[in-house]
Order: C-alpha cells, then sequence, then structure tokens
C-alpha cells in the first residue's frame, strides 16, 4: 500500500519524540563533525564519518519534480559533494573498468570536467572522499593516494593531483576504502587485510590485521575514539600510537559457511556503523553472516564489549551487502538476498551458498537499550530495496529505490521511520540501465537526491 501524506510539521514532530520509541525514532546526537572532512551528508558515501547513512537534509519529498536521467559512460557509485558545492561522482569506466572522477556543476548536472585514473581492483578507489578543502582523496590502481583538486581558469574547469603519496603493498594486495580520522591521519584498508594511516607529513604506516588470513571489502568509518574496520572475520578499532597501528579491540562473528546470493564478499556486509543517544559515537553496529539468518551486532565503542545481538529479517531474506543505517537508539537494515549483481562483481568473491536465489527484498527497523542490553525489533516490511537507504534526519523520512516486476521498474520510495509504511514512490527508470545496483543515494542542501546507476546517474529535483 502507498500512502501519502503532508510533508511532517513541527507538531509532528514532537509527537514523535514524546510517544517513545515505537512511534518514531528517538532523537539522536550527532557526533562532532570530522575537521579534516566536507560537511556532513554529503563527503562519503555513507554520509558521515561514522557511517550513519543519515543526511541533516530534506530530500526532494513526494511530489518531485520527473526524474532527471544524467547519463555518463561508467557506473557510479559514489556520488559526493563538498563546501564549495561542486558535485564529484567517482565512475567506473565500461571500457577499460577503471575509475574517473567527474565534475558536475550542482545546477545543470552537466559534466564539465573530467579525470581518468588508472585502473587497479574493482572496489580500489571507489569509497572514496571529500576533505575539508573540497578535494577528493581516493587510490589509483599504481596505489597511490591522491588527493584530487579542482579549478576554474579562463579556459574552463579542470581536475588536477595537487598531492601524491604512494602506498607500498604487496604484490596483489589494493586499497579498497580511504577515510578520515580524528587524528589528522588519513586512514585506509586493504583487499588482503591491511590497515593503515598517512600522516600530514607523509609517513605511511601499515599494520596486518588478525592472522594474515583476513580480506576488507568494505568501507571504514571514524570517531574520535578511533577508526573502525570489519574484516571478513571480525570487526577492530584502531588507533594511531606513536608509529603503530594500534588494536584497541578485536570482535570476531559469524561469518557463515560461504557468501550468500547478493553478497559481494564471503563475511558482514556491513560498514562498521557509530551511533547512539548520548554522544551519536557510543556504539558500532555490524551485521554478521550467519545461516540462515544473520544477526545484528552491537558493541559498546570504547571496549568492544558486546551490549546486544539479534537475528534479523526472515529465513527467505536474511543477508545484506549494505551498511546498517543509524541514528539515535535505532538502526534499519535492508535485505539484498539474492539481488543479481554483475558477474564480475563477485569474480573473486567464491560460490555463492545456495548457488542463486531469488531477490527476497524486505526491511527491519532494531532498536537498542544500551543499558538493558537489549535489541528489539519494532517493524518489519516487504520493501524491495535497491540501493541503501538514507535517513533524512531533516523529513524524518527513509529514502530507497525500490526494485519491482519482470520489466525492471525503478522507483524512488519514501519510508516512514515510525512503522516501514511507503509514503510515497516517484519513478526512475526502466530496464536494465537504470539498475541501482545497490548503490547509496546522496542527498544535496537544496533536496535534489543523485541515484547511481549502471548508466550514470538520476537525480530527483524538488
Amino acid at each position: 500500500m502507498i500512502r501519502r501524506t503532508a510533508p511532517a510539521t513541527v507538531l509532528l514532530a514532537l509527537v514523535v519524540l514524546v510517544t517513545g520509541p515505537t512511534a518514531g525514532p528517538a532523537a539522536g546526537a550527532a557526533m562532532p563533525p570530522n575537521p579534516y572532512a566536507g560537511p556532513d551528508g554529503t563527503w562519503n558515501m555513507h554520509g558521515d564519518a561514522g557511517a550513519s547513512d543519515t543526511t541533516p537534509f530534506e530530500g526532494p519529498g513526494a511530489d518531485p519534480s520527473p526524474a532527471q536521467p544524467v547519463p555518463l559512460p561508467a557506473v557510479c557509485p559514489t556520488i559526493l559533494s563538498g563546501a564549495d558545492g561542486m558535485v564529484q561522482a567517482l565512475c567506473t569506466e565500461y571500457i577499460d573498468r577503471a575509475p574517473s572522477l567527474y565534475l558536475l556543476d550542482p545546477t545543470t548536472l552537466l559534466p564539465v570536467a573530467r579525470r581518468h585514473l588508472s585502473a587497479g581492483s574493482l572496489l580500489g578507489g571507489v569509497y572514496a572522499y571529500i576533505d575539508d578543502e573540497s578535494r577528493l582523496v581516493t587510490v589509483d590502481g599504481s596505489g597511490s593516494l591522491l588527493w584530487l583538486a579542482h579549478s576554474r581558469s579562463g579556459l574552463g574547469w579542470s581536475i588536477d593531483v595537487e598531492r601524491e603519496v604512494p602506498l607500498t603493498l604487496p604484490e596483489g594486495d589494493a586499497v579498497t576504502t580511504v577515510g578520515p580520522g580524528y587524528d589528522a591521519n588519513v586512514w585506509f584498508a586493504t583487499a588482503q587485510g591491511r590497515a593503515g594511516y598517512v600522516t600530514p607529513d607523509g609517513d605511511v604506516v601499515t599494520a596486518s590485521l588478525g592472522t594474515g588470513e583476513e580480506k576488507v571489502a568494505n568501507s571504514i568509518s571514524s570517531a574520535p575514539s578511533g577508526v573502525a574496520v570489519t574484516t571478513d572475520h571480525a570487526t577492530y578499532l584502531l588507533r594511531a600510537e606513536g608509529d603503530e597501528v594500534r588494536t584497541v579491540w578485536r570482535q570476531a562473528y559469524d561469518r557463515g559457511e560461504a557468501r550468500k546470493p547478493g553478497q559481494l564478499s564471503h563475511g558482514s556486509g556491513s560498514t562498521p556503523t557509530f551511533f547512539g543517544e548520548r554522544t551519536g559515537a557510543e556504539l558500532v553496529v555490524i551485521t554478521d553472516n550467519a545461516s540462515p539468518r544473520e544477526s545484528l551486532l552491537v558493541y559498546r565503542a570504547r571496549d568492544g564489549r558486546e551490549v546486544c545481538r539479534l537475528p534479523i529479517l526472515t529465513e527467505e531474506s536474511s543477508g545484506t551487502e549494505n551498511s546498517p543505517v543509524a541514528w539515535g537508539n535505532s538502526v534499519y537494515i535492508a535485505s539484498t538476498y539474492g539481488y543479481p549483481y554483475p558477474a564480475q562483481a563477485t569474480e573473486d568473491a567464491g560460490e555463492s551458498v545456495p548457488a542463486k536465489a531469488d531477490f527476497a527484498g524486505g526491511m527491519e527497523r532494531i532498536d537498542v537499550d544500551g543499558r538493558a542490553g537489549t535489541c528489539t525489533s519494532v517493524w518489519r516490511n516487504e520493501v524491495p530495496s535497491a540501493a541503501v537507504p538514507r535517513l533524512s534526519r531533516g523529513e524524518d523520512v527513509l529514502y530507497t529505490v525500490t526494485r519491482r516486476g519482470s520489466g525492471l521498474t525503478w522507483r524512488l520510495a519514501r519510508i516512514d521511520p515510525a512503522d516501514g509504511e511507503i509514503l510515497s514512490e516517484t519513478f526512475l527508470g526502466l530496464g536494465p540501465l537504470a539498475n541501482t545496483l545497490q548503490m547509496v543515494g546522496t542527498i544535496l542542501p537544496d533536496g535534489t537526491l543523485l541515484q547511481g546507476t549502471l548508466a550514470g546517474l538520476v537525480a530527483v529535483r524538488r
């Protein structure tokens, strides 16, 4: 059922706060913005340093303008914007599967500059970010950490490498993710289970995680307490100490017997997410890869003590490649079980068990009581979410994309976080090129939502 409602009012917001956690998400605390990153909401794939997948901005709403395709010869999973307002899309080109940075005019959304980077691993460079000077920080195929700055002259816009630091890794390894720590270092993790950081002076510090058999296939997150990394075996909290990477704590999880269909690696599909009602970062949440049902795992950030765990979704849908959305005491999980990723995305991930499954869909909200040590399911729905959900805190609405029908119809969906009901849907596209491939949408300060697709991106404006 599609239920259309008027925009939220101050009165409704007050009702949500006083009626308790089962009526709506609790008021959350935002941890201090990372001083080495761009504005929260748009500077990285997951919105902020803690990977909350929330934004302070209102989205395009229930009655937006028709969707505007922005065709590019690439798949665009990372669409960001810095303090200067320019849109930066890091995309994987069709021809050589190498990343390119497209600089887009925020008004027309037309590309005004492009910088092609050398090819590396499939995920290398995807988890990039924008720093406090509106530069995109990423890694190219050579293994160098790059700061890409854009500027405008009489000849137009250009993108240049402003700084470069080589990261020396063993042959066959590659950086999968980079992010800024609160300690002024640029942190990174690699496909073969290494983590490290680059100091402001350009020194590189690296350490292996676990026994050397672990892999990192998702992004990292950070808080004042440290940097969180989830491998395909365990979650870590790391800090820089002297010239070393210090493991503050490590928590292993049930990684299951194999990769599930609709996942890209054999292990957790989560970027570890900081959240909490007091500081916005007193807790860390991931999902494991247990079978038949995965569990939500919540840890205390300061020491890794398990706060609670809860089996999630249903036996037919319990698998996810997506990061949890978390704000206040509420966590939202979207199933990707059975999602048909292109074969290239899973070619190095091992066989899935079972080999194939239908895309099940479904989402769930879990509320966490840190003091009582409990996780409680509030609602489940059957929404076939085809994108990482994004919680608009300004609108009190969850945004995602639905994938329906044999003709593959894609729609932008607004979901009520209080009860999981669909509030409205807006047509995005039809057919395989409109596939949003479980990529996350970014909401700009003016309410425009930009969603990556197999054919570039699509914009939905108010």
